[in-house]
C-alpha cells in the first residue's frame, strides 16, 4: 500500500517566483590589466576557486486540486406529464388529456405547433440517424459465441456466524448497488450472537458495505422502490414491514405493528404503481396478502386471506413463498405457495371470494420462484420441487414446458430480461443453469459449479448482463454472463412467440380430450350406479343358495370339459392306431408285385 502525505500551504508563502526571459549578454565590470601589479605576484601551487555570479534560488513544485469531470445524459421517453401523472397508466393519462382539451388555448397552441412538428416529420422521414447498415453481421457474430460466464466479484457476509442471503435487490438507476437481506431460514438455528443486520453493498468497493440496514427482526424480502431509490422496503422474519430512507441512516423510519402484521416470515414484498409511489404489498406463510401505505403502516389498507375454497377462513389458507406482480396489469398479482399451488387474484374484485381467480397445480413442493415473462407477460416461470415449469394463463391443467427433473432440488429461477426464451435457476448442490429453450430443450445451454453450499436467491439486472447469486453461507456471487446469452437475437420474439401459441394449443387440445374422457367415465359410472339401484336387495339366505347354484355350476362346467378333453384324446389314439395298421398293409401288398417283376426280368436275360 502507498503512503502519501500532502502538505497544504498558500501560494504566497512560498519563495520568490522566477520570471525568465531571454536577452543578450551584457558586460558587468570591465577590469583593465596593470604591469606594475606583476612585482607583487607570488609563485603557488595551482589552486582552483569557482566562482558563481548569481542568486541563490529554491525549486518547489505544486500540486492543485484535480478537477473532476462528468458526463450525463438525459434518456427522453415520453415527456410534457406532471410529476403526480404515470404515464403508464391508461386511465391518468386520459384524464389529463381531457382536462387540457378542454383549455381555451389548446386549439390555438396545437395550430402553433402544427407548423414546427410537420417540419420535424419531415426532417425524420428524409433521413434516419439511427439505421444500423452492419446489424445482421453482429448478430452472425453473437451466433456463434459459446455460452459462458465469468465471476466479476464475490460478497461476502461480514459476520462471524454466516446467514443466508434471502432476497437480493439491484438499485433501480445505477446497477452499481445491490441490497441483500441476510436471515437464517431454518427452523430454531438462530443463535443468540447472530446479527440481525442486513446490508447495501456498492460494487465498486465491495470490502466494506456502503450502509448496514438495523431492523428488529431478520429481513426475509428486501426491495428498492422503483420510483424514489433512496427508500427500501423489508420484510422481518417476524412478520413486520419496515421501510427505510437511506438518507436517514440504517434505522428504520417506519415499522408496521405487530397485532396488525402478519403472523410469519414475510416471504415476499413488492412495490405498486401509484401516484404516490409509497404503496406496497406483502405476502407471508401465514396465508394472507396484506396491502400497504409506507406513510402510515400502523394497519393495512386491505386484507386477502389464501383460502381457495373461497370461505375466507385463515385456517383453510395457503401459505405463501412468493410473490410476482406485473406493472403492466395493475389489477392482477400471482402467489406461490408452500403447497406447490399458484393462486391468480385480482385485486379489483368486488368481494374476497371473487379476488381468487383461479389455481394453478403442477409442483410437488413449495413454489420457490414465480415471474413473468418480461416480453410475453401471459406466460410465467414457475420453480419447485426438481423441476422449473413455464405456464400459459390460457391453459390452467398442466405447464406448457417443463425442465427434466434433477437430482438436487431448485431453489430460485427467473427470466432473462432481454431474451424471451432464456431464464435461469439455481440448485441445491450450488450449481447455477441457464436455459434456452431456442436452442436446447432436454439440458441447460450453460451449467456453472458456483459453490459448494446451496444457492437461495437469484436476481439478475435490468440490462440482463450481470447474474447475482445468493448462496446459504451469505456469499453473493455476480457473474457476467456472455453477450449471446444477453442479446436478442434475430427473429428471436416471434420464435418464442410461436413455440408458446404452439405449446398452449398442444395443452388446450390435451385437456378437451381430458374432459371429454372425464365426462364418459362419470356418465358410465353413474349408469352403474342406476343398475345397481335397480336390483332389488336379496336376503342373506338368497344370497346363498345364489353363490350354491353358481359354484355347482363352474364344478358341472368343470367336469364336462374334462370329459370332452379325455373323449378327444382317445379318439386321437384310435386313428394313430388305424393309420399305422394301414402303412403296414401297404408295404405287404409291394412286396409280391416286386417278385414278380425281378423273375420277368431273368427270363427275358435266358
Amino acid at each position: 500500500m502507498e503512503i502519501v502525505h500532502i502538505y497544504t500551504r498558500r501560494r504566497s508563502d512560498f519563495g520568490r517566483p522566477c520570471y525568465f526571459s531571454d536577452r543578450p549578454a551584457e558586460v558587468c565590470v570591465d577590469i583593465q590589466p596593470d604591469p606594475s601589479l606583476a612585482e607583487a605576484f607570488v609563485l603557488r601551487c595551482p589552486v582552483d576557486t569557482p566562482v558563481q555570479h548569481g542568486s541563490e534560488m529554491s525549486e518547489h513544485e505544486v500540486n492543485t486540486e484535480r478537477v473532476e469531470v462528468e458526463t450525463r445524459g438525459v434518456n427522453h421517453v415520453e415527456g410534457g406529464w406532471p410529476k403526480d401523472i404515470n404515464p403508464q397508466e391508461m386511465e391518468q393519462t386520459a384524464r389529463f388529456r381531457k382536462k387540457v382539451e378542454k383549455e381555451e388555448n389548446y386549439v390555438n397552441t396545437i395550430v402553433h405547433l402544427g407548423t414546427l412538428m410537420e417540419h420535424c416529420v419531415r426532417q425524420n422521414n428524409a433521413i434516419d440517424i439511427y439505421e444500423e447498415y452492419f446489424g445482421e453481421e453482429e448478430e452472425a457474430e453473437m451466433e456463434d459465441e459459446f455460452p459462458s460466464a465469468k465471476t466479476i466479484n464475490v460478497i461476502r457476509d461480514p459476520n462471524i456466524t454466516k446467514r443466508t442471503a434471502a432476497h437480493l435487490s439491484w438499485h433501480p438507476d445505477r446497477c452499481k448497488k445491490l441490497a441483500v437481506a441476510y436471515s437464517c431460514l431454518e427452523f430454531q438455528q438462530s443463535t443468540e450472537d447472530m446479527s440481525l443486520d442486513s446490508y447495501i453493498w456498492d460494487l465498486e468497493n465491495p470490502n466494506k458495505p456502503q450502509l448496514v440496514l438495523k431492523p428488529s427482526s431478520p429481513l426475509v424480502s428486501l426491495e428498492y422502490n422503483p420510483k424514489d431509490a433512496h427508500i427500501l422496503v423489508g420484510g422481518c422474519y417476524n412478520g413486520q414491514l419496515a421501510y427505510w430512507d437511506t438518507r436517514k441512516g440504517g434505522l428504520p423510519v417506519e415499522v408496521s405493528t405487530v397485532e396488525a402484521s402478519h403472523r410469519d416470515p414475510v416471504y415476499g414484498a413488492i412495490w405498486l404503481q401509484s401516484k404516490t409511489g409509497t404503496e406496497c404489498f406483502s405476502a407471508s406463510t401465514d396465508g394472507q396478502v396484506l396491502w400497504w401505505d409506507i406513510r402510515k403502516l400502523s394497519e393495512p389498507t386491505e386484507t386477502l386471506v389464501l383460502d381457495i375454497t373461497r370461505q375466507g377462513l385463515l385456517e383453510n389458507a395457503l401459505g405463501a413463498i412468493t410473490l410476482e406482480f406485473e406493472p403492466t396489469m395493475p389489477t392482477k398479482f400471482m402467489v406461490g405457495t408452500e403447497q406447490g399451488i399458484v393462486i391468480t387474484c385480482n385485486r379489483k374484485a368486488k368481494t374476497p371470494p371473487e379476488k381468487i381467480a383461479g389455481t394453478y397445480s403442477g409442483h410437488h413442493g413449495p413454489v420457490y420462484a414465480l415471474t413473468r415473462n418480461p416480453l410475453y407477460p401471459k406466460i410465467f416461470l414457475t420453480v419447485g420441487d426438481w423441476t422449473a415449469r413455464i405456464w400459459s394463463e390460457e391453459a390452467k391443467e398442466s405447464s406448457i414446458m417443463w425442465t427434466k427433473y434433477h437430482l438436487s432440488y431448485l431453489t430460485a429461477g427467473c427470466w432473462s430480461t432481454v431474451r424471451p426464451a432464456v431464464f435461469f435457476t439455481t440448485k441445491m448442490d450450488g450449481t447455477l443453469d441457464v436455459w434456452d429453450f431456442l436452442f436446447k430443450q432436454n439440458d441447460p445451454s450453460l451449467s456453472l459449479k458456483i459453490c459448494d453450499e446451496p444457492l437461495s436467491s437469484l436476481r439478475l439486472q435490468d440490462n440482463g448482463c450481470i447474474v447475482g447469486c445468493g448462496s446459504k453461507l451469505g456469499t453473493v456471487t455476480l457473474l457476467e454472463i456472455s453477450s449471446g446469452l444477453c442479446t436478442l437475437q434475430r427473429n428471436e420474439k416471434n420464435l418464442a412467440n410461436a413455440m408458446f401459441e404452439r405449446e398452449t394449443k398442444r395443452e388446450k387440445i390435451l385437456e378437451a380430450r381430458h374432459r371429454e374422457m372425464r365426462l364418459k367415465e362419470r356418465a358410465r359410472s353413474e349408469g352403474q350406479d342406476a343398475e345397481a339401484e335397480e336390483i332389488p336387495e336379496e336376503s342373506p339366505q338368497e344370497a346363498l343358495d345364489r353363490a350354491q347354484k353358481e359354484f355347482f355350476e363352474v364344478i358341472e362346467a368343470e367336469l364336462q370339459r374334462r370329459a370332452r378333453a379325455e373323449a378327444q384324446h382317445l379318439d386321437g389314439k384310435v386313428k394313430k392306431q388305424a393309420g399305422e395298421e394301414a402303412v403296414v398293409q401297404g408295404e405287404e401288398s409291394e412286396l409280391p408285385k416286386y417278385e414278380e417283376e425281378s423273375e420277368e426280368k431273368d427270363a427275358a436275360k435266358e
